[in-house]
């Protein structure tokens, strides 16, 4: 397991996080995503750590808090030292029926950020997100919301899920501009059949020094091999009863006829070549998986000793490729040759 410092903080966190969306179940979504109770949720945590992983993600919005709940019993229940793991959840979601219980309002995270540490029966969170955008909020009533989290202590890193590339930006320089504690991290949607995150987000994630933290990597089940053109699934598996993220379906069914095939050649599971693609991306910090089941789990933890070659990155590539799309190609042509003299100069100076 490697560990990979989180955006341009010196936390450094494992290569996998562990998700925690499959605990607690309950209605609507959240049966059909996931119900695993305490005993079968602790198995998994206690597989995760022993693997490595010191990396767990939840929310609040998970099972109505009951995803936070099952998450720090386990902790406690398995003994684990604070210092030895890194828990991050989010806020944003309608955990009530008034008109301010949702929201990346002042309001509401304050509320939030304590409802969170009690059901995680932790002092302070190490990665609090905002869990999606907010346009009834301004991004700087936000911003200075974790800022105050921060220096009270109760958080640590700030961190986003699910923004555009110009909305964390404009957070960045609110930060910048203000000395408030800025997002270190974006938690976002990437997969080798969805690689639209690389137009805009993976080069500003680049440039401004944040850290991935990649959702869905298998694109909810339908890169872990069960399906295909001719396949289907199992019946009640999470595509049948949840069909999302939404996946161009022969983008994706050529990227499983490709990742199969190495799968092959080298004794794998198509799903280890799904995540093992993810782990080559350099933009990647660390990718979350969720399992249902510790053997799930464990076929996902094996995704980290899959060495990918060139060619076999390049054919993976060609078949996964996004479309050309404007300013994109113009960027392209009118920069290539700065970019040559650039590429020449670095090899000059080595």
């Amino acid at each position: 397991m490697r560990y990979n410092p989180l955006g341009r903080t010196g936390l450094f966190v494992s290569e996998l996080c562990l998700g925690t969306m499959t605990f607690g179940g309950g209605a609507g979504i959240w049966s059909q995503i996931g119900d695993l109770q305490q005993a079968d949720a602790e198995r998994l945590v206690g597989r995760a750590l022993d693997a490595g992983i010191n990396f767990i993600d939840t929310a609040d919005v998970y099972s109505q808090g009951v995803s936070e709940q099952i998450t720090g019993q386990a902790l406690k229940n398995l003994k684990v030292p604070r210092e030895q793991v890194v828990i991050a959840t989010k806020v944003f979601g309608e955990m009530g029926t008034s008109p301010n219980e949702r929201g990346a309002t002042r309001y509401h995270i304050m509320d939030g950020v304590k409802a969170s540490l009690k059901r995680l029966q932790l002092d302070h969170i190490d990665l609090y997100q905002i869990h999606a955008f907010d346009p009834a909020t301004p991004i700087e009533e936000t911003v200075r919301a974790l800022d105050t989290l921060v220096r009270q202590g109760h958080v640590r890193y700030a961190g986003v899920s699910n923004w555009a590339a110009w909305q964390i930006v404009k957070a960045l320089g609110i930060a910048q501009r203000e000395g408030l504690a800025r997002f270190e991290s974006l938690q976002a949607y990437y997969t080798i059949a969805g690689r639209d995150l690389e137009r805009e987000l993976a080069p500003m994630l680049e440039s401004e020094g944040l850290g991935l933290m990649v959702w869905s990597p298998l694109a909810g089940g339908l890169l872990s091999g069960k399906y295909g053109r001719e396949q289907q699934g199992e019946a009640g598996s999470r595509r049948t009863t949840f069909d999302f993220p939404p996946v161009n379906r022969e983008r994706a069914w050529d990227c499983v006829d490709a990742m199969r095939q190495i799968a092959q050649n080298k004794g794998v599971s198509v799903a280890q070549i799904a995540l093992s693609w993810l782990l080559h991306q350099r933009v990647v910090t660390s990718v979350i998986v969720g399992a249902k089941r510790t053997d799930q789990l464990d076929d996902n933890i094996a995704a980290t000793k899959v060495k990918l070659s060139v060619e076999e990155l390049g054919v993976l590539d060609d078949v996964s490729g996004l479309p050309a799309e404007y300013p994109g190609w113009m960027l392209a042509r009118q920069g290539e040759a700065r970019r040559a003299q650039l590429r020449q100069s670095q090899r000059d100076e080595d």
